[in-house]
Formats: C-alpha cells, sequence, structure tokens
C-alpha cells in the first residue's frame, strides 16, 4: 500500500470533510404517500412511513368521477383557476392526471361527501400544508393512490 505524503493527507482530509458536510446540510427529502378513500372521503398522508394527517374530502360527486389508481404530481399551481369550470378557484392545486387535482375549496359543507366534478378537493389550510409538504420533498418522491 503506497503512502500519502503530508500534503496530500491534508488535502483529502479536507475534500473528506468537505463532502460529510455537505451532506449534513442537505435538507432530508421525505416520500410522500397521499392516500384517497372514496368511499369513506377521507385523505390519509403519510411520511417516511408515518401518518401524519387524516383529513375529510370531497370527490367527484355522480357522473363526474374521481378517477382511481396510483399517480404522481404533474404541476403544483399555488393559484390556479378553472378554464373548464366558470373560472371556480383552485387553491394550492396539485393536478395528477390531466385535469384532475387535488386543491382547496370554500365549499367546507361539502366535505366529506361527493360534490367536485372529479377533482379532490380540501380544506383550504389542509391543502396549502399538503402542497407545501410535496413542494418541499418533490412531486418524484410523491405518491397519490386513489381507491374505492
Amino acid at each position: 500500500m503506497k503512502r500519502l505524503s503530508g500534503g496530500r493527507f491534508v488535502r483529502l482530509a479536507l475534500m473528506a470533510a468537505m463532502l460529510i458536510a455537505g451532506a449534513a446540510l442537505t435538507p432530508a427529502r421525505a416520500d410522500v404517500v397521499v392516500q384517497i378513500d372514496k368511499s369513506s372521503q377521507r385523505m390519509s398522508v403519510s411520511v417516511d412511513g408515518m401518518r401524519r394527517y387524516n383529513w375529510p374530502v370531497s370527490t367527484g360527486r355522480s357522473g363526474y368521477g374521481t378517477p382511481s389508481g396510483v399517480f404522481y404530481p404533474q404541476m403544483l399551481a399555488r393559484r390556479w383557476f378553472s378554464r373548464k369550470y366558470y373560472n371556480s378557484p383552485m387553491p394550492h392545486a396539485i393536478f395528477f392526471y390531466g385535469g384532475f387535482a387535488i386543491h382547496g375549496t370554500h365549499e367546507l359543507s361539502r366535505l366529506g361527501g361527493p360534490a367536485s366534478h372529479g377533482c379532490v378537493r380540501l380544506n383550504p389550510s389542509h391543502a396549502a400544508t399538503l402542497f407545501s409538504l410535496v413542494e418541499r420533498s418533490g412531486s418524484g418522491r410523491t405518491r397519490i393512490e386513489i381507491s374505492n
């Protein structure tokens, strides 16, 4: 085994220390799983396998189904208005399949029952919390599962 000279050893030690310090400063990225159960009209949000939130939602009413399956966020929009449905506000929208999104609603009395044209509606404060979580973790580390 070859022995390093004093200067080379110091440079190598400094490079290793910088790599370790850089890794320590990199923010942790969490895996986020959003589970939506259409039959119970509930959303559960887990981070790194630990359940963090459980909220009421509104999914598609009769004639306007919310798709079932596994999806990933395609686009995030803090402020969005539906061009298709009367310029309706869709705050903190997380688009996951074509025009379908998870977003806030002002129709709070409808949460817990089907009411939308297919989107998943949330209380605006819950939508803001989810949006921030997905934004921080990244779309590639977020999975949306819609069932029943």
